[in-house]
């Protein structure tokens, strides 16, 4: 299967987390600066907005989400893929793997705040307890472990080919990082900065999510998605997913429903949690459905990321429309997120 990203095209910048040359200057990093924004959307003070992160052209796009037109593209540097909101909810973090860099976005507004230097962040996120920020690097084969406050390097493990995404238990202690290359999945204990196990999984895995005890992890290369005691590692079963290379998993906000994007084969799976069993398939015609993200009128946003387009699902009858956005867009942000409680990732929407 056709890698995410070009593995070997840059060198690797130093260790230590500098300032990048544009527009950087000197943007605090540490949380209590900003207000929470529990309620900004409801209040009228926020926009909605969606802002997708166009893999293939370098920019993000900003989209107002009431009329559906593109606000505004952003430059980044050169391979936008991922995010994570920072827990002071000031900044929206958007992992640039390409250009070995973190770029940095208003989530409110959606202007651009700059960028900081970091190796290779592909998949990035915060523990739930938010003391460490864990960054996926697959084009340089490693996970790094950063400080959350500071994001300052703490650790870097060389546990596999092509980490690709992450997730970790509740409590924050392990996290579980899927590596393309050996077809594994592993668990970091970051409580001792060890490896705890590495778990054969099946051919190129890559979304990643805890839930109810066990973790889940998609397997692009054969069709399913393994359950995984995270004890152990021992995969538990394989569930099927109703299309080809299910690429990503995702929990909606009343934990009603699991979606599973099947990026090859086109199609969006929607799945019972407690059961795993399929509700329906939703199909999106060879569109490469990748990253998901729900608006609070119970609509999907997806990014389809072989035809240069978000759609906008209506779950309940299958209806769908688009948006022109940019060259393969990946991952994709909803402010309206922010009206949530606690930690907001991409995986739990």
């Amino acid at each position: 299967m056709t890698p995410d990203l070009s593995r070997r095209a840059f060198s690797l910048p130093s260790d230590r987390l500098t300032p990048g040359r544009r527009g950087f200057m000197g943007l605090a990093l540490a949380g209590a600066a900003a207000p929470l924004l529990p309620s900004l959307a409801q209040a009228g003070a926020m926009k909605p907005l969606a802002i997708v992160m166009n893999s293939g052209e370098a920019s993000v796009a900003v989209i107002d989400m009431t009329t559906r037109q593109v606000l505004n593209t952003v430059p980044t540097l050169r391979e936008p893929s991922h995010w994570a909101l920072s827990p002071d909810r000031s900044k929206l973090y958007i992992a640039d793997a390409g250009g070995n860099a973190l770029f940095i976005m208003d989530p409110v507004t959606g202007a651009g705040l700059g960028h900081m230097v970091m190796a290779d962040p592909y998949q990035i996120g915060y523990t739930p307890d938010e003391r460490y920020f864990v960054v996926n690097a697959l084009r340089l084969d490693f996970v790094d472990v950063y400080d959350g406050s500071s994001l300052k390097l703490v650790k870097r493990f060389k546990v596999g080919g092509m980490p690709s995404h992450l997730d970790f238990s509740p409590d924050s202690r392990w996290s579980f990082n899927s590596m393309q290359e050996p077809g594994t999945l592993v668990s970091i204990d970051l409580t001792t900065m060890s490896v705890r196990w590495k778990s054969h999984v099946g051919s190129t895995p890559a979304g990643v999510m805890w839930y109810k005890g066990h973790v889940y992890c998609c397997v692009m290369g054969e069709n399913y998605v393994a359950e995984v005691d995270p004890v152990s590692g021992q995969v538990l079963r394989k569930i099927p997913t109703g299309g080809i290379g299910p690429h990503n998993i995702f929990l909606t906000p009343d934990r009603q429903t699991i979606y599973v994007s099947n990026r090859v084969g086109g199609s969006l799976a929607a799945l019972d949690p407690a059961t795993m069993a399929i509700r329906r398939v939703y199909p999106f015609h060879a569109a490469g459905p990748d990253d998901i993200a729900v608006a609070p009128d119970g609509k999907l946003w997806i990014a389809l990321r072989f035809h240069e387009k978000v759609a906008v699902l209506d779950p309940a009858s299958g209806d769908y429309e688009t948006i022109d956005v940019g060259r393969s867009p990946h991952g994709i942000f909803l402010n309206t997120m922010m009206d949530r409680p606690g930690l907001v990732t991409a995986e739990k929407l």
